[in-house]
């Protein structure tokens, strides 16, 4: 799972990057500071608690196991994470972010890095849009100072949605003229099937399927009720339905970034295709840090932290976290994880389940407890889970063990949210 960060140079994509990650990667005040992607991996947290947390119920139940210590740093938590942490039940999961170098104006036209800033998008699942919501850059993401009015700001961040949506139109267009005398011989011999078959093996390598074609193109036909014969389309109507097209398979999540120096209002009657969070990543990555430093605990998401020992903080580090606190509380979070979280498991649809060897114990094959918890579609079949854990489960799989209930299932059992499943395979 890939989530790309997109957007016009020097509007923080770096800075997101790095503080949803904490790798370290040049961020700089110039535009493609960042050339080439960087990848790196978001914990993010599950939705629903740790079942490690249903475990220990059962077995302080049971009288197996004392309540949880006041002094455990871990708050209660039993689970062994192979990847990510667990403390008070809260369960981090991976999810891999791709920093993309700074479009341009022009990308479809092969100004910036064009075609290879186009082909890196089309390698991710889903497209967050870092946008300067304090209009402090030009559209080509030129420093213009911090302080802009609301309405010079609201223009600057409809001005970056609007360029972003285009280039991928125009590009979208392009792979569909190239080849449109071939699709309409498709048209000619099986109708509008053969189109909608084209269009899909066309745009295969951008994620197309034949449904979301199918949506978009029933979209397309809404918008022009009397279309004619596609060999007879102009331009116009190519770049319509690349429209639709785009609007279904790129739908582009805004993260509002720079909010904390923001006029007030400015995302007030801002329209987008997807879900608009006000960020500060600047923020977010200087708590992260500071928590690394054990200067404060801050858990990412929350709206507060608290100090290890405030007394032994210099004064200015004790005024920048005064001031990190105001924005916190006063924007409800920083907004990064908020931002990840939103696009991973509501717009994308994934659940999280924990494959594991002993359903009773809830352990794998050294003993460790729901070491492993992995991020899938909503709905994933049983069997498909097997091939996600090893291609051998997949290929052996016999049944599954309802890791809660002790039922077997079968190859066609659809998993939820939360749920532990034991995998029997052939050897």
């Amino acid at each position: 799972m890939k989530i790309g960060l997109v957007g016009k140079p020097n509007v923080g994509k770096s800075t997101f990057f790095s503080a949803a990650t904490l790798a370290k990667v040049d961020i700089a005040n110039y535009p493609f500071c960042t050339i080439e992607p960087n990848v790196g991996v978001a914990f993010v947290a599950a939705r629903l608690p740790c079942p490690c947390k249903d475990l220990r119920l059962r077995l302080e139940s049971e009288g197996r196991l004392d309540p949880v210590d006041a002094e455990d740093p871990r708050q209660g938590s039993l689970c062994e994470p192979r990847t990510g942490t667990c403390v008070a039940h809260r369960r981090l999961v991976p999810c891999f972010l791709v920093d993309i170098a700074g479009l341009v104006p022009g990308a479809s036209e092969g100004k910036g890095r064009g075609n290879a800033f186009l082909a890196d998008l089309a390698n991710c699942d889903a497209l967050i849009q870092v946008v300067d919501a304090a209009g402090s850059t030009d559209i080509e993401g030129n420093p213009q100072g911090n302080q802009q009015s609301k309405e010079v700001a609201q223009q600057r961040i409809r001005d970056e949605v609007e360029f972003l949506s285009k280039e991928l139109d125009a590009w979208i267009s392009g792979l569909l003229n190239d080849g449109w005398t071939r699709g309409v011989r498709r048209v000619q011999a099986e109708g509008e099937k053969g189109l909608v078959m084209y269009l899909q093996e066309q745009l295969t390598g951008l994620g197309a399927t034949q449904h979301s074609i199918s949506l978009a193109f029933e979209s397309f036909k809404k918008q022009h009720s009397e279309l004619g014969r596609p060999w007879d389309w102009e331009h116009s109507v190519i770049s319509s339905l690349a429209f639709e097209i785009r609007r279904i398979l790129f739908p582009i999540h805004i993260a509002a970034n720079k909010f904390d120096i923001a006029p007030s209002g400015v995302l007030d009657g801002i329209e987008v295709n997807g879900r608009l969070i006000p960020c500060m990543a600047d923020v977010e990555l200087a708590l992260r840090r500071a928590s690394s430093a054990d200067l404060i605990r801050y858990i990412p998401g929350e709206d507060s932290f608290q100090y290890s020992s405030k007394n032994s903080l210099s004064e200015a580090q004790n005024k920048a976290l005064d001031h990190m606190l105001e924005r916190l509380s006063t924007n409800k979070g920083t907004g990064v994880s908020s931002m990840i979280d939103s696009v991973l498991f509501d717009e994308l649809n994934h659940i999280v389940v924990y494959p594991v060897q002993d359903e009773n114990h809830w352990t794998d094959g050294e003993g460790k407890v729901l070491p492993d918890a992995f991020v899938v579609p909503s709905g994933i079949q049983a069997k498909n889970l097997a091939f996600k854990v090893h291609s051998d489960l997949g290929e052996g799989f016999i049944r599954g063990v309802d890791g809660r209930t002790r039922r077997v299932v079968g190859s066609e059992h659809e998993l939820i949210d939360g749920d532990v499943l034991k995998i029997h395979a052939k050897s």
